[in-house]
């Protein structure tokens, strides 16, 4: 009130300035008009100084309000920060607990997964164990022990060849194969024909239609088996008597691809028959040198079973079966001695344990071929153009429990 009154004066003051001399102003109603003016203004002031007041006192108690929600909502900030807080904790407690029963779970799995895995494996085994029974079950149960005498048959000037009779036929018929890469076969009546390889006696000459390459062929039942030169893993079955391919079958996993033994340098596929049938002794890549023994069926050529053995082709020289066994032949540098070293039996009868030191007679190098005949129950060998007998001592195989 008391700023309205001095700016009434000060207005007052201000206007006076500017009215004209008393002696001018003798007019009454130009008085009483700026009087009326002055009252005007002053009640216009007081109505301002008090919605002033006014707005003053709402601005405070919106100040006032505005105070109390914001201390409101720093509760409220703090209580939800607290309960967000905490269900994160809830959260991560869970959470941990899913894993935990997740990892349970899976641990089950893992277990159940191995014991059927575990119970898968012994029943193929069993399976695998049975079959192999099953398909040597012939009436063989004889285990080398030694080789009792040498005899020397025929002397040829053929450094590499084999040689063989019929490995299960009565017939007394020899054949002869020279060279490690050839296509004629010659045929002797007997062994005396070979012998004395007289004009009265003299062989037959076989021209086959393919070549045979190594010295891997075997006779069975009358049909020829042999490698054929420029595959490096068919094998061909050709009747002697019509003079025609009866046959042919590829061996798998990489057969030919290596040497089977690294002293005979050209046989790649050894053929083999025993009393339980025809056989394929073989290397190949991938698997370190090891020698494969494949049991081959040998009326439809289809492969019956097939084994990584422990044996090696290094310094091997030749390798024969006998009543389902593989014995490998092995000398130092092709020179000798020959010595068999590594026996491999697919049932688990016999081990290198069971035997005695098996050693050949001395030769001055090593053997192109080693085949046993299952009928004479000897050995059939071609050594350095030399073609010998190996009579052979055995003794029973332990029974398979």
């Amino acid at each position: 009130m008391m700023a309205l009154q001095q700016a009434s004066a000060f207005l007052v003051l201000f206007l006076a300035a500017f009215l004209p001399p008393p002696h001018c102003a003798q007019d009454p109603a130009m008085v009483h008009y700026i009087y009326q003016r002055f009252r005007v203004l002053e009640q216009g002031l007081q109505k301002c100084t008090q919605a002033t007041r006014a707005y003053i006192q709402d601005f405070r108690e919106f100040s006032k309000n505005i105070s109390v929600m914001l201390g409101r909502c720093q509760t409220y900030t703090s209580e939800y920060k607290s309960a967000v807080s905490n269900l994160a904790l809830r959260v991560e407690h869970a959470q941990r607990e899913i894993d935990y029963l997740e990892y349970l779970r899976e641990a089950d799995i893992c277990i159940e997964s191995e014991e059927k895995i575990l119970t898968e494996k012994l029943v193929q085994e069993a399976e695998e164990e049975k079959k192999i029974r099953t398909l040597l079950n012939a009436s063989c149960d004889n285990m080398l022990m030694g080789i009792k005498s040498l005899k020397i048959v025929k002397k040829t000037m053929d450094r590499d060849g084999s040689w063989m009779k019929d490995a299960v036929s009565a017939s007394p018929k020899v054949y002869s194969f020279i060279g490690s890469r050839n296509n004629t076969v010659w045929e002797f009546a007997n062994m005396r024909a070979l012998m004395e390889d007289s004009t009265k006696l003299g062989p037959r000459k076989l021209i086959l239609t393919h070549s045979w390459q190594g010295t891997g062929q075997v006779i069975y039942k009358g049909f020829l088996f042999f490698h054929n030169q420029g595959t490096p893993n068919e094998i061909i079955k050709y009747n002697l008597q019509k003079r025609t391919v009866e046959d042919r079958m590829l061996l798998p996993g990489g057969a030919g691809r290596a040497l089977a033994y690294q002293h005979s340098p050209s046989t790649y596929i050894d053929l083999a028959v025993d009393e339980h049938g025809l056989w394929a002794i073989h290397s190949g890549p991938g698997i370190h040198g090891h020698l494969v023994l494949t049991k081959i069926e040998p009326d439809t050529l289809g492969m019956e079973h097939s084994w990584v053995t422990p044996c090696k082709s290094q310094e091997a020289e030749a390798a024969f079966l006998l009543c389902g066994v593989l014995y490998v032949v092995y000398s130092s540098g092709g020179q000798g001695p020959h010595r068999i070293t590594c026996v491999y039996d697919p049932r688990g009868t016999i081990s290198e344990e069971d035997l005695p030191n098996l050693f050949f007679p001395r030769r001055p190098r090593s053997h192109s071929m080693i085949h046993y005949n299952a009928r004479d129950k000897q050995l059939y060998a071609w050594n350095d153009g030399n073609q010998i007998i190996y009579k052979l001592q055995t003794k029973r195989k332990q029974p398979l429990k």
